[in-house]
């Protein structure tokens, strides 16, 4: 185990075997993840997305915003890019730290809901596996929720690896494994029956959801995204389970 700032991580050896209502609704990706199809689908989302995340989260999406910043401790001056920013809230948050942050989406629906709600934030619309800035741009890179719906996840961090300052951080706040196999039972139940029902009551695009539960249950465990990441041009790769494991928070630092 690893402490940091008062937070338990746990340590990845890395020398280890690496084995908005205006789009039509109805509008789903499919698990080859096709980037247009996607964009479609978040577009669908976008003017509910961040309330449906809160009530499908009970309210823990903001705790888990709270610890995304508090990883990624971005310091006045620093830039910043938050990927698959969606409608701009990490981004908000990470920026309220004094860090000029650059809120990078795939979805102009999202973005569309970002520029009203957040002026203040720099938004573009971008694809993590091929992104437009300069080499060693960044202090620091976060995504949110996001990796998994990427077909490529490995090429995006290696991206995200290309524009980070050699030093610089990373942070992945992604959806994960409960550990307790009791508590995994539960949230299983809970993505079957109680997501669903959500969605069809608050969201523009319940059927989007049925393809969020499927990335959510067939995305690996917290040991293979930290080889993935590792594998990716960064270092020091640290994991720390949120919630007991339904979302995983990812550090690490690009290769000197």
């Amino acid at each position: 185990m690893n402490e940091t700032a008062g937070l338990n991580y746990d340590v990845y050896d890395q020398d280890a075997d690496l084995n908005d209502d205006s789009s039509p609704a109805g509008v789903r990706a499919q698990l080859d993840k096709d980037p247009g199809e996607v964009a479609a689908m978040f577009n669908s989302v976008a003017r509910r997305y961040d309330m449906m995340n809160a009530l499908a989260s009970g309210g823990m999406d903001h705790v888990w915003l709270r610890a995304l910043r508090t990883a990624i401790d971005g310091k006045p001056g620093e830039e910043i890019l938050d990927l698959a920013a969606g409608t701009g809230a990490s981004a908000a948050a990470i920026a309220a730290g004094g860090a000029r942050v650059t809120a990078c989406d795939l979805s102009e629906g999202m973005i569309a809901i970002g520029r009203a709600r957040h002026p203040e934030i720099s938004f573009v619309q971008g694809d993590a596996t091929n992104l437009q800035f300069e080499d060693a741009t960044f202090d620091a890179v976060t995504m949110s929720y996001g990796l998994r719906n990427i077909s490529d996840p490995e090429r995006a961090l290696r991206e995200m690896a290309r524009v980070t300052k050699p030093g610089g951080r990373l942070v992945i706040c992604e959806f994960s494994h409960p550990t307790d196999p009791i508590f995994s039972r539960l949230y299983r139940i809970h993505q079957m029956v109680v997501m669903p029902t959500l969605a069809r009551l608050v969201s523009s695009d319940d059927v989007a959801y049925d393809y969020l539960v499927e990335t959510i249950q067939s995305w690996p465990d917290q040991i293979t995204v930290g080889q993935m990441i590792a594998r990716s041009g960064w270092e020091s790769v640290e994991y720390r389970n949120l919630t007991g494991g339904i979302v995983a928070l990812h550090r690490a630092r690009r290769a000197q």
